[in-house]
């Protein structure tokens, strides 16, 4: 069955052009949205990746796109009706995608894609290897994106001038990733801090539940012969799979192939984690937009992960100053509702607004 890609509808904004540049970048093709409509005045750049479904592609990103920036032209523009002038911006924001592995412009094996109803035996390994290699894929794009983009003030999307004052940075990174990409995106904000918010649309947070999950629906031999109990580690979900779970996969990270404990968590397991929660997610954003009758990535499968994490941002990491949204659209399946891509919108823009003011106090300060 494939991966939903993006199902939009209108945000109620009236359409306006985005600016599509494909450029050739650390090796991959890459589109670039929104770079020339940057503000003139705008030195500071938030970056949206948006990572795409499993058996489609880069351009299947391209209305997402569309519905974010063309909402923040339109309150930017509003913003400076209501001033009387061309309000001054130091910010300005562009989103960008590009093929996952085994994807576009990068499809090497189908039968690699595909499930293990479809006959690929390799299934887990296949998707995790994709998942895991779109994060570090972006993680290398977010190193150099910048100097292909506005160089020392040079570059297709370069402020004009000399000096400090001609030079542009990207100084915030966000993530959306839908079902696939939804899986990549939990991975991503674990795995960089420079990725501090991330929309997590119909994706899962604990790849071994998922898969597990799936292997029961898929009635494989090692799943059926003691209900599970052994399927982690069998050749379905090998050893070695295991550890590359527990590498970077959200519940492994925190859990590896463990239950996840229920709460109230204990004295000594808040100690084990409070490290690794203040290297992964102190201060981060997480939205995560799931459909209520999906079958293929059931909200089930992330719930107890996504309790635990709640509770503890809520209660004993409260001080961790991590935002979490758990939205379920209950009569929504597999796919990007329109929903879900309102609330989609107003997340990533209200992400954007807070790193602005933040930049505002600061020139402020100075």
């Amino acid at each position: 069955m494939a991966e939903a890609g993006a199902l939009l509808a209108s945000t109620g904004i009236p359409a306006s052009d985005v600016s599509k540049h494909t450029l050739q970048i650390a090796g991959l093709q890459t589109d670039i949205y929104g770079l020339s409509e940057l503000p003139a005045t705008a030195t500071s750049v938030s970056c949206l990746w948006l990572h795409h479904p499993r058996l489609q592609r880069k351009e299947g990103m391209a209305d997402t796109a569309h519905e974010v920036l063309s909402k923040y032209h339109y309150q930017r523009q509003k913003h400076n009706r209501e001033d009387g002038a061309a309000a001054l911006t130091n910010r300005g924001l562009i989103a960008v995608a590009f093929d996952q592995r085994n994807h576009g412009t990068r499809l090497v094996d189908p039968l690699g894609n595909e499930s293990w109803s479809q006959g690929n035996r390799t299934h887990a390994q296949d998707m995790f290897a994709t998942v895991s290699g779109m994060v570090n894929d972006t993680v290398h794009l977010i190193d150099v994106l910048e100097g292909y983009l506005f160089g020392a003030g040079d570059g297709p999307g370069a402020l004009a001038g000399d000096g400090v004052s001609g030079k542009r940075r990207i100084d915030q990174h966000l993530v959306l990733g839908v079902s696939l990409g939804g899986h990549s995106a939990w991975e991503l904000i674990f795995a960089e801090p420079r990725v501090t918010a991330g929309v997590m649309v119909i994706g899962c947070p604990d790849y071994m539940g998922l898969l597990k999950d799936r292997a029961r629906k898929s009635k494989l031999e090692t799943y059926l012969g003691d209900e599970g109990a052994s399927f982690l580690g069998s050749k379905d979900f090998p050893e070695a799979l295991i550890s590359a779970c527990q590498k970077y996969d959200p519940k492994g990270i925190l859990f590896g192939a463990g239950d996840i404990p229920s709460a109230p968590i204990t004295t000594a397991e808040q100690e084990r984690l409070r490290p690794i929660l203040d290297s992964k997610i102190r201060g981060k954003r997480f939205q995560v937009l799931s459909g209520g009758a999906d079958k293929l990535v059931p909200y089930s499968a992330g719930v107890p992960f996504l309790h635990f994490f709640k509770d503890a941002v809520a209660t004993w990491y409260r001080d961790g100053n991590v935002y979490v949204e758990d939205n379920v659209y209950p009569e929504v399946g597999h796919q990007f509702h329109q929903e879900m891509v309102k609330d989609a919108v107003r997340f990533v823009l209200n992400t954007v607004s807070q790193a602005d003011e933040s930049s505002k106090e600061a020139s402020a300060k100075i």
